[in-house]
């Protein structure tokens, strides 16, 4: 990436805040416990003509035994390699604190090697600003300390003149609503960090074995084996009986909304323990926003006395829970022994394709009448229903618009016909369909 700004420092000085500022909206989730932030968030910003990519991190804590903050000073540490320019942010109102003085040595074997800015937090008031001084004392950051407040805006312009001036003539890129987007759903501890991790062949997120690990929808573009789209990470989708925290509950508000901004959702599984009443809420959840869907049977290593068709049984088994959605592949895989991991992202690829076909008038016309012809649909009281044309409309997703005499009554029996045949002569594999009936 280029142009790229971390924004790194001990926990609870206001990281988020600042990189919701410059990003222009909240993508990171803000909360007075410290440690909310665990993952490097990306966010995109513009500034004088300049885009940027913005880099949040968690909060970094020294010789820690915490597993998360063991995975949290090593995403800083991945954050401040890939950034172009970063922002050391301390809290003045705080005062000087022994994790900043720990950090600052982090931060001196860099020092040369890029741009270090050392960032004044919550100075709202002049005498705060002043008492920022305090901080020269650690010795790192080039030239003068800015005093800023993430919260209100104030002093963040004159930063990011300073930012830019590091960065090349505005640079264009392919922007995120361009690519495909792919966002891994499922319950907690199912694997949708490993898999992301494994794909992007770094640890893009932190994995442990304690459910709810991940708590923001972490986005990254993935570009490889020919393929470019956007995958996104989410928190697990628990029942709202199961979610306690207030963190936790923005955590599933973050993960549903990455579902509904997606275009492909990978819906994963635990092969150990089978589809579970949420598993099937969450597929429903997807196909009721309309999104492209591939079922990934995950830790497929761990299922034992597997048989021939043991894969065929499990299907079914899937197929009869989320009746009557019945249109998504099922790919079983094991991310530990990166088993057909790479089958899936093709067809979540295929899948996305698939959503945004447009057929022809004139094909659709000269296959689908002639499957009408052969099967009419049958009368309802009494009156019989002649469809004379079909056509695919403008939409994101494939609907098509089958004109008739009497849209009343077709019925919903022939609707699923009228489904199927599309499916079996143009592909629509992972996605759902709309029909309409209109009066001609």
């Amino acid at each position: 990436m280029k142009n790229t700004i971390a924004i790194v420092g001990r926990p609870n000085v206001g990281k988020s805040t600042l990189f919701n500022r410059l990003v222009g909206h909240r993508k990171a989730i803000m909360d007075n416990q410290s440690g909310v932030t665990r993952d490097r968030h990306y966010g995109y910003g513009e500034w004088i003509g300049k885009h940027f990519t913005v880099i949040d991190t968690g909060g970094y804590v020294h010789g820690s035994d915490d597993v998360f903050e063991e995975g949290i000073r090593r995403q800083v540490k991945l954050a401040i390699d890939e950034a172009d320019v970063v922002l050391f942010m301390v809290d003045v109102d705080a005062g000087m604190h022994g994790l900043d003085e720990e950090f600052a040595n982090v931060l001196r074997r860099y020092q040369g090697k890029k741009p270090i800015y050392l960032v004044g937090n919550k100075a709202d008031t002049n005498a705060r600003a002043h008492a920022a001084g305090e901080f020269y004392a650690l010795g790192v950051g080039d030239g003068d300390i800015f005093t800023i407040s993430s919260q209100s805006g104030s002093g963040t312009g004159d930063l990011l003149d300073a930012v830019v001036s590091h960065f090349e003539d505005p640079w264009e890129e392919v922007t995120e609503t361009e690519l495909p987007k792919i966002a891994v759903v499922g319950r907690p501890n199912v694997g949708k960090s490993s898999l992301v991790n494994l794909l992007l062949g770094e640890e893009r997120t932190i994995v442990t074995d304690i459910a709810g690990t991940t708590r923001d929808a972490i986005k990254t573009r993935y570009n490889a084996f020919g393929n470019e789209f956007i995958l996104i990470d989410t928190a697990g989708l628990r029942r709202k009986t199961k979610v306690k925290e207030d963190i936790e509950f923005y955590s599933v508000l973050r993960s549903i909304r990455a579902m509904e901004e997606s275009d492909v959702c990978i819906v994963m599984l635990d092969a150990t323990r089978g589809v579970e009443a949420q598993d099937v809420n969450i597929i429903a959840l997807a196909d009721k926003n309309r999104k492209g869907i591939v079922i990934l049977v995950n830790k497929w290593d761990l299922v034992e006395d597997k048989e021939t068709n043991t894969t065929k049984k499990i299907e079914e088994q899937i197929y009869e829970k989320i009746a009557p959605i019945a249109y998504p592949p099922i790919i079983f895989t094991s991310v530990l022994t990166k088993q057909r991991v790479h089958k899936a992202i093709e067809t979540a690829i295929t899948v996305y394709e698939n959503k945004t076909k447009k057929i022809p008038t004139s094909q659709l016309n000269e296959v689908m009448l002639r499957v009408i012809e052969e099967h009419q649909p049958p009368s309802t009281k009494g009156k019989m229903v002649r469809i004379k044309y079909v056509t695919q409309l403008p939409t994101h997703n494939p609907v098509f618009a089958f004109f008739c005499n009497l849209p009343q009554y077709v019925s919903e029996s022939y609707t699923r016909y009228l489904e199927n045949r599309l499916r079996e002569n143009f592909d629509f594999g992972g996605v759902p369909i709309g029909i309409i009936f209109r009066k001609k």
